[in-house]
C-alpha cells in the first residue's frame, strides 16, 4: 500500500478491524496516516452498516438471503463491503483475493456488481510479462468448461483489455488439434468459437483451433495451415476449459522470471479483480494500477453516454481513484 500512496496510484480504502490495520501498519513501519493516506472502513462499527445491508438484501432477496442473512454477510464479508461501496460510487474499484477462496470472492463480487451492460459472460484474464513478450491466457478461475458461445464472448472482452495495454490482440484458440486434424467435441467447441469471434468481430486477427506450438511459433502454424490469418505470434491465448488455463498460468508464474498482472475479472459493471493467495506485493500495485485505469475508463464511457455518443470521452482530472481492498480482518 505505500506504493501505492507514494506512486499516487489510487487512495486506498482498507476494509477490516482498525485496530489491527493500524498496528500492522506500525509494525511494518509505514508512512501511512488514517485519513491522509488511506480511508478505513471497520465492519465492525461503520456508520453505513444498515445502508449497506438493506442496499444487500435488496439485491439478493430473491436469492434466498433474509434480512438476518444480510447483517451477517455485511458484517463478516470484506468482499462483499468492497463490491457495495464500488456499485454505490463509494470507491472506483476493488482489489481482493490474498486470503480465501476465488469462487467465493467472485461470487460475493459477481451478486453485487453484475453483468455489464451487453455482457452475459464473466471470465478471468491473466497476464504475464516475460523475456519474450507479453501474453494473455483466458480463462483460468472463472468458467470450468465454456460453450463456443461463452468462448467468443470472454474472447471479445480479452482483446479489449489487451488492446487498454496498448498491444494489437492475436487471439489464438487453442486445443490438443491443430485446424481439424482430430475430431472430438471440444476441438470442434473451439472450432465453432473462432468462427462466432469472426462473425461478431471481423477486424480482429484470431485464428483456431491449434495446439500451443502452432499459436507461439508462426513456423509451425505455415506448416500445418498456410492459410492461417493469424501473423506473427499469438498473444492473446484462449484456452478450451478452466483446468488448461489455470495448469499454464500457474506453470508461467512458476518456471519464468516474468511479471504477472492479475488475474483481471471481466464483464462486471465496474472494476472489480480477484487476485489470488500466492500474490507478490507488486503484484497488488500492478493490480491496483490497471483498477485505477479501468476505473477512469468507466467514468469516460459514463460521460459519452450521458451525451448521446457513440465514443468515450476523456474525463476531465480529477482526484486519485477510490480504491477499495479487502482486508483480513485478524
Amino acid at each position: 500500500m505505500q506504493t501505492i500512496v507514494d506512486e499516487e496510484l489510487a487512495k486506498p480504502i482498507l476494509i477490516g478491524r482498525e485496530d489491527v490495520i493500524l498496528s500492522r501498519i506500525k509494525k511494518l513501519g509505514l508512512r501511512l496516516k488514517k485519513n491522509v493516506h488511506f480511508d478505513l472502513v471497520n465492519p465492525e462499527m461503520d456508520p453505513r452498516y444498515n445502508d449497506y445491508w438493506t442496499t444487500y438484501h435488496k439485491i439478493m432477496q430473491r436469492k434466498g438471503v433474509t434480512p438476518a442473512i444480510a447483517k451477517q454477510m455485511v458484517r463478516t464479508r470484506n468482499s462483499v463491503i468492497a463490491a457495495l461501496m464500488v456499485e454505490k460510487d463509494e470507491a472506483d474499484a476493488l482489489i481482493c483475493g490474498t486470503i480465501g477462496r476465488y469462487d467465493r470472492h467472485y461470487k460475493y463480487i459477481t451478486d453485487v456488481l453484475g453483468h455489464a451492460a451487453g455482457n452475459e459472460t464473466y471470465a478471468s484474464l491473466a497476464v504475464m510479462i516475460i523475456n519474450k513478450g507479453t501474453f494473455f491466457l483466458c480463462d483460468p478461475f472463472v468458467n470450468p468448461n465454456p460453450t463456443a458461445e461463452q468462448l467468443c464472448d470472454m474472447t471479445l472482452m480479452a482483446a479489449e483489455e489487451v488492446r487498454r495495454f496498448g498491444l494489437v490482440p492475436k487471439v489464438a484458440l487453442l486445443s490438443h488439434s491443430d485446424f481439424g486434424s482430430v475430431e472430438r467435441p471440444e476441438t470442434i467447441k473451439m472450432r465453432q468459437a473462432t468462427q462466432l469471434i469472426r462473425e461478431r468481430a471481423p477486424e480482429l486477427e484470431v485464428e483456431g483451433e491449434m495446439t500451443g506450438s502452432a499459436a507461439l511459433d508462426e513456423g509451425i502454424r505455415e506448416m500445418m495451415f498456410p492459410n492461417s490469418e493469424l501473423k506473427g505470434q499469438a498473444n492473446l491465448l484462449i484456452m478450451p476449459n478452466i483446468d488448461a488455463a489455470n495448469i499454464v498460468f500457474h506453470m508461467m508464474k512458476t518456471l519464468s522470471d516474468g511479471i504477472a498482472v492479475g488475474p483481471l475479472l471481466l464483464g462486471t459493471t465496474k472494476p472489480a479483480h480477484i487476485l489470488i493467495p500466492s500474490v507478490t506485493s507488486r503484484g497488488i500495485v500492478n493490480a491496483a494500477a490497471y483498477a485505477s485505469a479501468c476505473a477512469d475508463v468507466v467514468v469516460e464511457k459514463q460521460i459519452a453516454r450521458s451525451r448521446g455518443l457513440k465514443k468515450p470521452v476523456k474525463a476531465k482530472p480529477k482526484a486519485k481513484p477510490k480504491s477499495a481492498a479487502k482486508r483480513k480482518r485478524g
